[in-house]
């Protein structure tokens, strides 16, 4: 079953964040299970060219590509979407106007206005009928809702046809609050509880939300809390806090992370 029968019933899945470049990133990763994996061209250096070789990699492991894109721009969506991505995830969508760019820029006329290229995912001319075809059934638009202006559209924004789900980005959204990270101030718990209230009225669009930190447990509550598009950290996290969990374990608390340069104090 593709990404996007398993969001139209609302089944849950689970991928992660990709922000280091190399192939093989993704081909681990893919390889750990992982029913779908972002690269994140918003916060990263990754590339164009780096962003089509980790589509690569990932879809020849029979994982689902998705690619974040780094502003709601249709020219960065269309290049995403020909190097192959089954979808993006757009940051900042905070009304229902970007909600209809986002889904304009991934979709062909008549439902959009996205440019006709031939390139990767066109076969590279040789199967574009093939691909019109699945761009118009299968090509993913996820929002992320990281704006408190997103939270008070949320119904509007998921009222637009083509938009397959959301999820909330927790950092931006509490820094649009002025408290970045702090997810305990009741602006935040109040701008949760509104989400969760409007998805619960919008039965047909999966709710999603970004867990961070490296908790299984804290993606065990945001599935009982109705949420079904689960990201789960990312690259670099996951690899730090593994690689700090053991080496304390292994010297009884006397390694300390080192301080990058220009970087925070341990």
């Amino acid at each position: 079953m593709s990404l996007k029968d398993r969001l139209s019933t609302k089944e849950v899945t689970i991928g992660s964040w990709i922000t280091l470049g190399h192939p093989a990133i993704g081909e681990i990763l893919a390889g750990c299970g992982f029913d779908w994996l972002t690269i994140d061209m918003e916060h990263s250096a990754i590339t164009l060219a780096e962003c089509q070789d980790l589509v690569r990699v990932i879809e020849l492991a029979g994982c689902c590509p998705l690619v974040r894109v780094g502003e709601n721009d249709p020219n960065l969506i269309k290049r995403v979407m020909d190097a192959g991505a089954h979808g993006v995830i757009v940051p900042q969508v905070n009304s229902r106007e970007d909600a209809l760019r986002a889904v304009a820029s991934v979709k062909y006329p008549p439902e959009g206005a996205r440019g006709v290229g031939l390139a990767r995912a066109q076969g590279y001319g040789l199967h574009f009928d093939a691909y019109r075809r699945w761009n118009g059934e299968e090509s993913i638009v996820i929002v992320q809702i990281e704006h408190i202006q997103a939270v008070e559209n949320l119904a509007d924004i998921l009222s637009v046809p083509g938009v397959d789900g959301f999820i909330v980005g927790p950092y931006d959204l509490s820094a649009s609050l002025g408290h970045p990270g702090e997810f305990s101030r009741p602006g935040f718990l109040k701008a949760m509880e509104r989400i969760h209230r409007v998805a619960g009225d919008m039965p047909h669009i999966p709710a999603g939300f970004h867990v961070v930190p490296p908790d299984p447990g804290e993606v065990g509550k945001k599935i009982q809390e109705g949420y079904r598009f689960i990201g789960y950290s990312l690259d670099t996290l996951l690899l730090a806090t593994t690689c700090l969990r053991d080496l304390a374990d292994m010297s009884g608390g006397r390694v300390q992370p080192r301080r990058f340069a220009k970087g925070p104090s341990p």
